[in-house]
């Protein structure tokens, strides 16, 4: 594909020549002639010299590269965008593979894919143009939308509610029983039956092997938006914004509530009953132990703000040293007294 057609797909300003042919996107380090890379982040800027890449998107405040560019006010968007000029997911096609089974009073909308293997409970309703790949299960009396994407080994549990255009990445849970036991005087526990649902919002993206647990009685509720990584855990009860993301291995307790727009990095756990506020920033592997107000960044754990950890990080980092100044000091005051006292 010429650069000059990529670029007016992508609407971004030519530099340079634009018969460059372009067969492929990668990486800023990894791109080969043929291929057309990107910068956005700053730290990168300098492999602009070196890369070896037929071309390369920027920012228009950008250094002018040697070779051929793409100027955008957005270069990792326009650079997602370019990956799908040439790469496309095979779809499968409509209808219902011998293997599924589907249960008396389903209502599937029109162009369904249903794969090999697939299980859907009575009852059950799913709107038009949703694919189910091999081995998902779609519980009974669930409701689902629009243009919904189910990879293999995904499960969506009985009576929850998913939006249109939502995507479950494959092993995703959504509506498992969340952890709810009551503790017995002889030590064991009473199961407490979770009676609630998960409710997904429109354009949510579930990772793989990631849990939204049903709640105990009401909903646990993901926002419109809002895209969880894989490995994530969203206890019962809890409620996620609008447009919020949450990276690999992090959680939070039951009854959690965290606003829009905000971001939890990987590991970021959050204790339960608790609120974090819109825009949040949590750097990975924070810990959140109380309620944290709207647009902070934080880290550590227990949590504090960033800028507060960073002084604090670096001086851990002199604790050895100031520990033998210490003892140091301790000697020397010692021998002092010492000959103060034999003076």
């Amino acid at each position: 594909m010429k650069l000059r057609d990529i670029a007016q797909t992508l609407h971004c300003e030519l530099r340079g020549s634009g018969d460059v042919e372009i067969s492929g996107v990668a990486g800023i380090e990894e791109a080969e002639s043929n291929q057309l890379t990107f910068v956005s982040n700053a730290k990168y800027i300098p492999k602009i010299r070196t890369t070896r890449a037929g071309a390369i998107i920027l920012s228009p405040d950008a250094p002018s590269a040697s070779i051929p560019s793409l100027l955008s006010s957005d270069p990792y968007t326009a650079f997602a965008k370019a990956i799908e000029l040439f790469y496309k997911a095979p779809k499968p096609l409509p209808g219902v593979h011998p293997t599924a089974t589907v249960s008396p009073g389903v209502f599937m909308g029109d162009n369904a894919s249903i794969g090999a293997n697939v299980v859907i409970g009575e009852g059950a309703r799913l709107g038009k143009n949703c694919i189910l790949y091999p081995n998902v299960t779609i519980y009974p009396f669930s409701e689902i939308g629009d243009d919904f994407v189910a990879h293999s080994n995904s499960v969506v549990r009985e009576y929850c509610r998913i939006g249109d255009r939502v995507i479950l990445q494959n092993g995703a849970v959504i509506g498992a029983d969340g952890f709810g036991f009551a503790p017995q005087k002889n030590g064991g526990y009473y199961k407490i039956v979770q009676s609630g649902i998960v409710v997904l919002e429109d354009d949510v993206e579930i990772g793989a092997h990631t849990c939204v647990d049903r709640a105990t009685v009401g909903e646990t509720r993901i926002g419109r938006g809002t895209k969880l990584d894989n490995l994530v855990q969203i206890g019962h009860g809890s409620r996620v914004g609008e447009d919020t993301a949450m990276a690999a291995q992090s959680g939070l307790a039951g009854s959690t509530r965290v606003g829009n727009r905000v971001f939890l990095g990987g590991q970021v756990g959050a204790a339960g009953h608790l609120t974090i506020g819109d825009g949040v920033v949590a750097i990975a592997q924070t810990g959140i132990a109380r309620s944290v107000e709207a647009g902070k960044m934080i880290s550590g754990s227990p949590e504090m703000d960033f800028k507060l950890w960073k002084k604090v990080y670096l001086l851990m980092l002199t604790f050895p040293e100031l520990v033998q100044t210490v003892k140091q000091l301790k000697k020397e005051v010692a021998e002092l007294k010492q000959k103060l006292e034999t003076s």
